[in-house]
């Protein structure tokens, strides 16, 4: 018979090796550990476990959960990977943005809506025939808040439509049509039925990407555009984050009457707001962007962009992190494939880091599936998503070794169709090896969520299991300021501030 000694001591190495298995914790963090751990079962033994479900289907379980309401409170360190045309909630977009002055709409000919500011009305072009003002369009209808929020049946959409347009010019009807597809549908992925609404990935990217072109059009007014980085900011210090990296591709912003400004003029504009919002709010440690582009671009273009990332970054040294590609990779071109381009930083002799998105695809074995191992060739200083990861040991073993964390979406990846039950996530391997890992939620506005609260929710009660304890999350916390792009300095202040949220947080639940 096996010795039960040694058979604990196997269970203690294997506990240790865990994320936060190394963590040591006090009385009263054991105290709150073991209450989480009661919680947990409880969860997971009852009719409806909501990581096992989509999302959008769990979200009002998850809402009501006690785990999610602790996390909700828990000081949850930075947020180091969300996209800029996703960071506000919608419903703020659609409430407060689309009922300022001189915002016109215009419905076009793939089932989207376009939005633009303007002092006069707005010219045709190719995608939007006929613009109309969105005040006069709501005043039409006499029913704004349900142009606003409604959800509805598009067999019965067309018929009343067809009603409703019969002997009306084309372009009036045509926007009459649309105007039964609430905006919020058109400036999220949410769903009643996700399953049958999105049947596969190509259909869910397909809305992924003509929502975030459909919000263009709102964010990148300029006047919109200063307070909507400052409302990003105060949802996510509201979800206790107090640290900001944000993935953005710097879009041109327009005034009123058309003047158009550079991407310099966005960078200053985020770094005032973001120095204004840490004077509003002291314990909030400030906000970084990553500057993207689409690996839908040619190489000559990407080149253009890295040479242009490292003047921005010389030039706003405090403001810009790093570079990264961004865009679907299963239908994207390869990192590889623009090897010429993210090659120029060591050419020319500067350090341009790199955050690159990698391994967002379950085609194992593809070109794309080896965009894991080129990240790490081209010297990344996270992965972003690394879904892929578990299934490339050399890769796992030289990001452990390089120190290089993964961004860990949990929820995208099942918005976005890569696992359906989340406790069969691969980054459950990497949470039982302890690899450096952090947790974001990459495009809340889409998924209907702020924040990082439901994303820690399902990393800790569905990717974690029952092995996740009080450490994980402490860890996980902490690791979003290890692995940030912040100077060591800055980073052993924003220790010292987490720590003293963290222990005003275990004081007030144990």
């Amino acid at each position: 018979m096996p010795d039960p000694a040694q058979r604990d001591l196997l269970m203690r190495q294997e506990v240790s090796r865990q994320t936060g298995g190394l963590v040591t914790l006090t009385a009263a963090e054991q105290k709150l550990g073991a209450y989480l751990h009661q919680l947990k079962e409880q969860e997971m033994s009852a009719a409806h476990f909501p990581p096992a479900m989509h999302f959008f289907k769990a979200k009002p379980l998850i809402q009501k959960s006690s785990i999610f309401k602790l996390l909700q409170k828990m000081p949850k360190g930075a947020a180091l990977h969300i996209h800029s045309s996703s960071l506000v909630s919608v419903e703020w977009l659609v409430k407060n943005v689309t009922y300022r002055p001189h915002c016109y709409i215009c419905f076009t000919w793939d089932n989207s809506v376009r939005f633009l500011f303007s002092d006069r009305q707005p010219f045709p072009r190719w995608d939007c025939f006929y613009w109309q003002l969105l005040e006069t369009l709501r005043a039409k209808i006499g029913d704004p808040t349900g142009f606003d929020n409604r959800l509805c049946n598009i067999s019965s959409s067309l018929t009343d439509a067809k009603l409703r347009c019969d002997g009306e010019p084309y372009p009036q009807c045509w926007g009459f049509f649309w105007v039964f597809f609430s905006l919020m549908q058109h400036l999220t992925l949410f769903t009643e039925d996700p399953d049958g609404e999105y049947p596969d990935q190509d259909v869910v990217w397909e809305k992924f990407e003509k929502a975030f072109i459909a919000a263009a059009g709102l964010i990148t007014h300029a006047p919109v555009l200063r307070d909507y980085f400052y409302k990003g900011l105060e949802e996510l210090h509201q979800d206790n984050i107090m640290y900001l990296e944000l993935r953005s591709g710097l879009s041109r912003t327009y005034e009123l009457d058309g003047t158009i400004h550079d991407k310099v003029w966005t960078l200053k504009t985020f770094q005032e707001v973001t120095k204004k919002f840490t004077a509003d709010h002291p314990d909030f440690l400030g906000a970084r962007v990553i500057i993207s582009v689409h690996r839908a671009l040619s190489v000559s273009e990407v080149k253009a962009a890295v040479k242009e990332a490292i003047q921005l970054q010389k030039d706003f040294p405090d403001v810009v992190a790093g570079f990264d590609m961004v865009g679907r990779e299963d239908s994207g071109r390869t990192l590889w494939y623009f090897r010429e381009a993210l090659s120029l930083p060591a050419e020319l002799g500067v350090t341009l880091p790199y955050f690159f998105h990698a391994g967002e695809t379950d085609d194992e074995g593809t070109d794309i599936d080896q965009n894991i191992l080129d990240a790490l060739l081209f010297n990344t200083t996270r992965i972003g998503h690394g879904y892929a990861l578990a299934h490339h040991p050399l890769a796992k073993e030289l990001s452990r070794k390089r120190n290089v964390a993964v961004e860990l979406c949990p929820i995208s990846n099942q918005v976005l169709k890569l696992v359906s039950d989340l406790r069969n996530h691969p980054a459950a391997v990497l949470m039982s090896e302890g690899h450096p890992m952090v947790i974001s939620s990459d495009d809340p506005s889409l998924f209907g969520t702020t924040g990082l609260s439901y994303d820690f929710y399902q990393a800790f009660v569905g990717i974690g299991g029952l092995k996740a304890n009080l450490g994980t999350l402490k860890e996980l916390a902490v690791n979003s300021i290890r692995y940030s792009s912040l100077p060591g300095h800055l980073k052993d202040t924003g220790r010292v501030m987490w720590q003293n949220k963290w222990d005003a947080f275990i004081a007030g639940n144990s």
